[in-house]
């Protein structure tokens, strides 16, 4: 009964009892980091993307310790991470609420996003040759088989990972920090709102695919169109 999980997804349940907890999927979740307390954060990171922790519900260190079969410290440790990313928010002897996100303020992540990012990339547009955008191209194609396999958390980091390579052509490390914290803020759902489908996260993925060949060829109005596209789907 008090059997110890792998770590992934499948082994979150919130403070209230087993059967008053939302379904999670079954199937164990690959994490890569080698700390336990890297291995937990990860599962958590995809747990928020994929909705599997529900805004407005309390998780508990302890509780979700037991179900990863490790100690609370390095859940404690991990949702504090979260509570600093704005995921979560710590409740002094209860554990931690997943914080409710709404239609307004994901369009304001998307607008900060949009500012900081387009005229980067039509700035860098204008000085990195069409080979160093080229190489990019396995980036967004990551992306792409993530979006094609409907995985909303693999997608996530496949999302990030090519607009982290994008802006990093521009070497500028503090904006690259800034813009990926506001990226990963995004990608979390909004209450209520059904895991993201396949299709949605296809023509997502085309974008980018569509942004680089423009970028390649040197077509700026192209590039600034399909840039501002992508941000009012965010």
């Amino acid at each position: 009964m008090h059997e110890a999980a792998p770590v992934g997804v499948q082994a979150l349940l919130p403070a209230q009892q087993a059967q008053q907890a939302p379904p999670l999927n079954a199937a164990p979740r690959k994490v890569l980091r080698h700390s336990v307390r890297g291995q937990v954060l990860d599962a958590l990171r995809a747990a928020l993307v994929d909705g599997e922790l529900v805004p407005g519900e309390i998780y508990s260190g302890p509780a979700l310790g037991e179900r990863f079969g490790v100690s609370a410290t390095p859940v404690r440790e991990a949702m504090q991470q979260l509570a600093l990313e704005g995921a979560v928010e710590c409740l002094p002897n209860r554990g931690f609420r997943v914080l409710s996100r709404t239609p307004r303020a994901m369009a304001e992540l998307a607008e900060v996003r949009a500012l900081l990012e387009v005229p980067v990339v039509l700035r860098l547009a204008r000085t990195v040759p069409a080979q160093a955008w080229a190489e990019l191209r396995p980036a967004a194609l990551a992306a792409a088989e993530a979006a094609e396999a409907g995985d909303p958390a693999r997608y996530a980091d496949a999302d990030r990972a090519f607009h982290r390579e994008l802006l990093s052509l521009g070497g500028n490390e503090q904006l690259v920090s800034v813009a990926q914290g506001l990226h990963r803020r995004s990608q979390w759902p909004l209450p209520g709102v059904p895991r993201v489908r396949r299709a949605e996260l296809v023509v997502d993925a085309a974008e980018h695919t569509a942004l680089l060949e423009a970028l390649i060829a040197g077509d700026l109005p192209r590039a600034e169109q399909v840039l501002h596209g992508h941000f009012a789907l965010t």
